[in-house]
């Protein structure tokens, strides 16, 4: 075998470490280490020394170990043998790593498990070359990134699991949010992997869990992701799993007229007797075609001129006592007596503004408590805030909840709210 004149790297570009072919070199030969390298002299199986970046000549002043080995002389140089190494110190950023299968996670928020697979990739830079040849390299003449993930896949993957489980048991959320928090889980991993890479010379540079996804076969994805659609479009709507099931069954019962008996008892289970029954009602009379009418409005009704009850203007008789209900009036105006219709405005003979009565419909004046034709009371306004009050005998406001009534606190009459002085013993309110 030649003696070797010059030791240089001639490995690939993605390699970490690479031993140098031959191992026949003499003295006085030069080695030529690159800027982000390191070569390392291993005889006998024992290192060396370490040189960095540049251009050395292998003489006993650079490797003084190599006096012990130039003894004979060979036409002015001595052969021997040795390993050299060389170490890329360079930081390789662009290592991928994934799961090969996926890993069974149990889901804390669902309860299901769940098939997760994980992506990413990492950066590493060797710390130590001694370390790293001696304890992870070994006689491997060329040590590469696929052989480092090769190595180092169990520990990752292990890591990575933990991780993922851990996150999601103690955040409580489901695996299907986890991508939103990938920049913690990656951090986290890099600090559980870091030591383990330190003790072979390696710095763990970063650690990026790049993606988090599911098999898109999976019965188990396949069904939580539709029972997630469904419920999402119940949000939609505005109604729970419960109560669809109700709307199912109401359906089904009024397409089928001899279940009808058992809609209220049906909806009774799920959401209240009373409810049930009435939105059974309802739903029924809404799927069978039949919209129940809103009942009249005041301006719609009239009162019986023999027992003074309500009824609508198109009644005949009179459905508490079956006395004939008169048609209405002609309306007239208050002021000068003249015709008016339901839609006017104004009175077209002299002007007057048209003040109708909200049951009869009859023009009266302005200041009017009552209506002389049908008897009809107004409600008395709030002093407070100017609305009707529904009853006369209110002690609060239904619109603006403000007190009615007020005391004396000296002689505890009753008073107005807007009296300021008691009347009986003159005791400012």
């Amino acid at each position: 075998m030649a003696i070797i004149d010059v030791v240089k790297y001639s490995g690939p570009a993605s390699v970490l470490a690479w031993k140098f072919p031959n191992s026949e070199l003499s003295s006085w030969s030069q080695l030529i280490v690159n800027e982000s390298q390191e070569a390392v002299f291993f005889k006998g199986g024992q290192v060396l020394d370490v040189l960095g970046p540049g251009t050395h000549t292998l003489d006993s002043n650079n490797i003084p170990i190599l006096t012990t080995f130039l003894k004979l002389p060979f036409g002015g140089q001595s052969p021997f043998s040795a390993e050299v190494w060389f170490v890329n110190k360079a930081h390789s950023l662009d290592i991928k790593w994934g799961t090969p299968t996926p890993i069974q996670i149990q889901d804390p928020k669902f309860g299901i498990i769940i098939p997760v697979r994980s992506f990413g990739q990492f950066g590493v830079m060797v710390e130590n070359s001694k370390k790293f040849l001696v304890k992870l390299v070994g006689t491997t003449p060329v040590f590469d990134q696929e052989s480092l993930t090769k190595f180092f896949r169990g520990l990752y993957l292990t890591r990575v699991k933990d991780t993922i489980a851990s996150y999601l048991i103690k955040r409580k959320i489901s695996v299907l949010e986890i991508s939103a928090c990938l920049t913690e889980l990656s951090d986290h991993t890099r600090e559980l992997i870091k030591p383990t890479l330190d003790d072979y010379g390696l710095n763990l540079l970063n650690f990026y869990v790049n993606d988090i996804n599911f098999p898109e076969n999976d019965p188990t994805v396949l069904k939580l992701k539709d029972a997630l659609a469904k419920r999402a479009e119940m949000d939609i709507l505005g109604f729970d799993y419960r109560q669809e099931r109700t709307f199912n069954a109401l359906e089904g019962a009024a397409k089928n007229p001899g279940q009808g008996n058992l809609m209220g008892a049906g909806l009774g289970l799920g959401v209240g007797l009373e409810t049930g029954r009435a939105l059974g009602a309802q739903m029924a009379g809404q799927l069978s075609g039949q919209v129940t009418q809103p009942g009249p409005t005041p301006a719609q009704s009239v009162n019986c001129p023999k027992c003074g009850v309500k009824a609508t203007i198109n009644q005949k008789f009179c459905q508490n006592c079956g006395g004939p209900i008169a048609p209405p009036k002609d309306i007239v105006c208050d002021k000068c007596g003249a015709k008016m219709t339901s839609d006017a405005k104004f009175c077209p003979q002299c002007g007057d503004p048209y003040n109708p009565c909200p049951n009869c419909g009859q023009d009266l004046p302005s200041n009017s408590s009552n209506c002389p034709s049908c008897g009809f009371v107004f409600p008395k306004p709030c002093p407070l805030c100017g609305r009707p009050l529904t009853a006369a005998n209110s002690k609060f406001c239904p619109s603006c909840g403000g007190t009615l009534i007020k005391k004396c606190s000296q002689c505890q009459i009753e008073l107005p709210p807007t009296t300021k002085f008691c009347p009986s013993c003159g005791q400012q309110v």
